[in-house]
């Protein structure tokens, strides 16, 4: 059958099993959205504020449902507004497809109204991309675009579509999806193999996993392998809803802000299995020190990341899901009672804690999260911005389930969580969506609460206000001689006001004996809710490694004054 360019864009979504568009309208896509007008009972669409928060909202919808989020923006300036966003899903790894439209093809170049070279633009921060010139090879296009953000090592792939191949005619035929295949190179099984052999000979075996093994659904094959080796097991940030944070052997994150347990295990281990990980600077911290004298098996799907920061002992290249679940196959079961009771003890020894700095009634975050955390049962979906709290986040939510946590890892963006949060809840309806988040972040991102209020998604927006930019000050106050330059905000912003007049419910908690009713408040509500939390401007978040520092010498206390 003939159809415009514009419908087969929508067909070849729904081949793909797409449900959900975020995005923004504008001239160049005028015959996109037409379309969208036409499927609108098929395929819907949120429209947020600002193009970049569609592009967050694609991509929490991505990392929370394990689908591939879906964004478009109109050229020009919308389609440089999804930089930021694709720049995001790029580096944590995070099947992304974004569609912009483009002048038409005889403006190409020519420093045409609201042209921009976008292909260009996004080649270093996208797995691929592309401009489609011909009409007849728009939906292949579009199939390759799905299934290249999907195989292998995921991302984000763009597809630029000028005006006027979006109006052009031409057949169409509904095609299925091409499978996704294992990337699994020759000679794997004879790696795994042999990291049998490794893991059997190990005493004091210490697993680490990252995004990678959330990326592959392989959470069950994980908690499996964990269980078979009998280990102690370390998070990345990426990866921290990979494994039940409730099981007794779980250490906590391992790095700058990780445990003094996860620390201690990593210098006492005489194997140190690496799971989907890239050994982020974060984690690292000092790459000459890092693991030193140590057997490194490092599992990833991704052969450049494999001994570009640490070079590991042995090394399996592959399909994470897949190798796990071949090595539970041909591992026996082992047993390290002694080494995990050396790790119970140092976790009794060094817990995560925080204390008041001027009034025992005072709020701790810490307390804030764990309360949230014994509200929802472990069992909310979790997003961040960027800063403290996204540590605390990380540090005090205890994530039981896959998928539960989306946060901006690679690229440390501000300003990611809540459209993040909307996105998590589209493709969530059944879950209690909760973005935590400081007030640095929030004023990059406030006005997508008119997003919530429209569309009535009832995400709540817990605000950790201290009228500082807090991991910013956090270092001044470290290295840079107390000079607070910069980082004090005191907007004399009206939060409640701010959510009266986005139309949606509002809440303070401003002493530790509100904690509890006005979250359970929050979450009954059943509809959007800002939550502005009060905390002291010195709260630090702790354990920290300062960069460069030995990964086992972390800061414990920091003096206030």
């Amino acid at each position: 059958m003939k159809l415009t360019g514009s419908d087969i864009i929508l067909e070849c979504l729904l081949e793909q099993g797409v449900d959900t568009i975020f995005g923004y309208p504008g001239g160049s896509v005028l015959n996109i959205y037409d379309a969208i007008y036409k499927y609108r009972d098929k395929i819907r669409h949120i429209i947020t504020a600002h193009e970049q928060h569609a592009c967050h909202a694609a991509d929490g919808y991505s990392r929370t449902t394990g689908k591939t989020g879906v964004v478009l923006a109109t050229s020009g300036p919308g389609a440089t507004n999804l930089i930021t966003g694709i720049a995001t899903a790029y580096m944590d790894s995070i099947p992304l497809v974004a569609i912009t439209g483009n002048v038409g093809t005889s403006l190409l170049g020519l420093d045409s109204f609201q042209e921009v070279d976008i292909c260009g633009i996004t080649m270093p921060i996208t797995k691929h991309n592309y401009i489609v010139k011909d009409v007849t090879k728009l939906a292949d296009t579009i199939r390759e675009a799905f299934y290249i953000a999907n195989h292998g090592r995921k991302g984000p792939v763009l597809i630029d579509i000028p005006k006027d191949i979006s109006a052009a005619v031409c057949e169409y035929e509904r095609k299925k999806p091409k499978k996704i295949v294992f990337h699994n190179p020759d000679g794997i099984n004879e790696q795994i193999k042999q990291a049998v052999t490794l893991i059997e000979n190990a005493k004091k075996p210490f697993i680490y996993a990252g995004g990678g093994v959330v990326s592959c659904d392989a959470c069950e094959e994980l908690a499996t392998l964990v269980e078979k080796v009998d280990a102690p097991i370390s998070l990345s940030l990426m990866g921290q809803c990979a494994y039940d944070n409730t099981k007794k052997n779980y250490t906590g994150m391992l790095g700058m802000h990780g445990t003094k347990t996860s620390s201690l295990a990593l210098s006492e281990c005489d194997l140190f299995i690496v799971i989907g990980s890239r050994f982020s600077d974060r984690v690292i911290c000092n790459p000459s020190t890092f693991a030193k004298g140590k057997k490194i098996l490092h599992i990833e799907i991704d052969p450049a990341e494999i001994g570009k920061n640490i070079e590991p002992t042995y090394t399996v290249n592959g399909d994470i899901k897949y190798i796990l679940a071949k090595l539970n196959s041909l591992l026996k079961n082992q047993s390290h009672q002694d080494w995990l009771e050396q790790i119970y003890s140092w976790q009794e020894e060094y817990p995560l804690t925080m204390k008041p700095i001027e009034d025992e009634n005072e709020v701790l975050p810490c307390d804030v999260i764990r309360t949230l955390d014994k509200l929802t049962d472990g069992k909310a979906i979790i997003t961040t911005e960027v800063g403290q709290h996204q540590m605390w986040a990380a540090q005090f939510y205890n994530f039981t389930e896959p998928r539960q946590f989306a946060s901006s890892g690679g690229l440390g963006t501000m300003g990611y969580g809540l459209g993040a949060a909307m996105g998590s809840q589209v493709g969530n309806p059944d879950k209690k969506v909760i973005n935590i988040a400081g007030d640095g972040s929030f004023y990059m991102n406030l006005q997508e609460l008119s997003s919530l209020k429209k569309h009535n998604i009832p995400v709540i927006e817990l605000v950790f206000s201290n009228s500082v930019l807090g991991m910013v000050r956090q270092w001044q106050r470290l290295f840079y001689d107390k000079h607070f330059s910069e980082t004090t905000i005191e907007r004399p912003t009206d939060f409640m006001k701010l959510a009266e007049a986005f139309g949606i419910k509002g809440i303070t908690i401003s002493t530790s004996d509100e904690i509890e009713p006005k979250l359970k408040e929050a979450l009954e509500c059943g509809e959007p809710c800002l939550v502005n939390v009060i905390i002291n401007k010195d709260h630090n978040v702790l354990p920290m490694v300062p960069a460069g520092a030995d990964v086992n010498e972390p800061i414990m206390e920091i003096e206030i004054d």
